[in-house]
């Protein structure tokens, strides 16, 4: 039998009996659309997450601090250690002081980190208002969120505000004593952008604004590779320095792995809805079966074999699965995109930020079409064995 004829015989029920096969496919729709709209849900919150604490360049970096066997902490002969490391390729040192922070007439405690503006970057921080300082900002700063609360004022409020900062350093003295000293900066700063942090009260200024005080003492440093190749032997070759290494893609490794058991969780809700269809689907093709044995009778004496009728029974399978595939990645996605945009307008009524909560990967988009019809081609087998083993005398005498 030509694959024309096996393609139109395969199709006769969904036009002699549309509403059962139209009610089949979408059965298998349901199924499948509940996977991709759970799995969907899984990597957008997987991606919100990740897109919020890291960037490109964060990835590529190293946070840096001083090892417990290293004595001397961190400071210039450090950095120019780390720098003759043939795979790093820029490094990033952080000064941490205690401060006093004044705007207005108000002033709160604080810590101030002076940093370059490649910091920034290489941490992957970005502001929530406002922006960060770069290269060509004398006198901005960056401030936590925590800070509007402490001086009682809206972001749209405190962003321009001028700040004055008192600087408190501890200085070791030759006989190894130490004593803190304040020092009270000239400089206006203006406040460029909010971080992001209601719990502590902190300043990202410009390490150039105090380059006076000549600080030889970092507190930690942000050391970026060339490639992420070299990620892992620039670690090793800073550990063995006797510095302490670590990566936020380690943080990001884990929490894929646990976002990966979300993922599996998630479609196993799916798959329930997805073997309740095809158990329906299985059961339509049953039916068909018994109410095609005479025709079967008829095809087989008339010389269709064995393996057409099983053919002919397989491909109505396949393409019913195939279908409901099609409808599910319809109905998957469109869930998405309702629910996505009921969420975003609720969070937008509580002064929250819109976001994209799904996203379908291509690859899983394929997949679960290619799993619908795989699932059609199982649910077809038995129905379709049965058929090519009925005796076409028999099969013409069923009533």
């Amino acid at each position: 039998m030509k694959i024309l004829d096996l393609i139109t015989l395969s199709t006769r029920a969904f036009s002699a009996r549309p509403m059962r096969t139209f009610l089949t496919i979408f059965g298998v729709s349901v199924g499948i659309g509940a996977v991709l709209f759970l799995v969907s849900l899984g990597y957008g919150l997987q991606n919100v997450v990740l897109n919020k604490i890291t960037t490109a360049d964060a990835l590529l970096s190293l946070d840096v601090s001083a090892g417990a066997t290293n004595t001397f902490g961190l400071n210039n002969d450090t950095v120019n250690q780390i720098k003759s490391i043939p795979e790093i390729a820029e490094i990033s040192p952080v000064i941490n002081m205690s401060a006093q922070i004044q705007i207005d007439n108000l002033s709160g405690d604080g810590l101030v980190y002076a940093v370059e503006p490649s910091f920034f970057r290489l941490s992957g921080i970005t502001a929530i208002n406002g922006g960060v300082f770069s290269a060509d900002d004398n006198n901005s700063i960056v401030i936590s969120s925590a800070d509007t609360k402490l001086f009682n004022l809206t972001p749209k409020e405190i962003i321009g505000k001028e700040a004055y900062l008192t600087l408190f350093q501890t200085i070791k003295n030759d006989d190894g004593t130490e004593e803190t000293r304040s020092s009270k900066r000239d400089t206006k700063y203006v406040i460029k952008g909010i971080i992001d942090d209601d719990n502590t009260s902190f300043v990202y200024i410009p390490a150039k604004t105090i380059a006076d005080l000549n600080i030889d003492k970092y507190s930690e440093m942000k050391v970026k590779v060339a490639k992420d190749t070299d990620l892992e032997t620039a670690r090793n070759k800073i550990m063995a320095l006797g510095y302490t290494a670590s990566s936020l893609s380690d943080t990001i490794d884990q929490a894929k792995k646990i976002f990966q058991i979300v993922q599996i969780i998630l479609a196993l809700f799916g798959m329930i809805a997805l073997a309740v269809s095809a158990i329906g689907m299985f059961n339509t093709m049953t039916v068909t079966l018994l109410e095609r044995i005479n025709e079967i009778g008829i095809m087989r004496s008339i010389g269709a074999s064995s393996t057409d009728i099983k053919m002919m029974f397989l491909l109505e399978s396949v393409m019913m699965g195939f279908l409901g595939g099609v409808g599910g990645i319809i109905i998957g996605y469109v869930g998405g995109l309702l629910a996505n945009f009921a969420i975003n307008l609720l969070a937008r009524n509580f002064g929250g930020q819109s976001m994209n909560l799904f996203y379908s990967p291509l690859w899983f988009v394929v997949f679960i079409l290619t799993f619908s019809t795989i699932i059609g081609f199982l649910t077809g087998i038995y129905p379709s064995r049965r058929a090519s083993n009925l005796n076409p005398l028999e099969a013409l005498r069923y009533k």
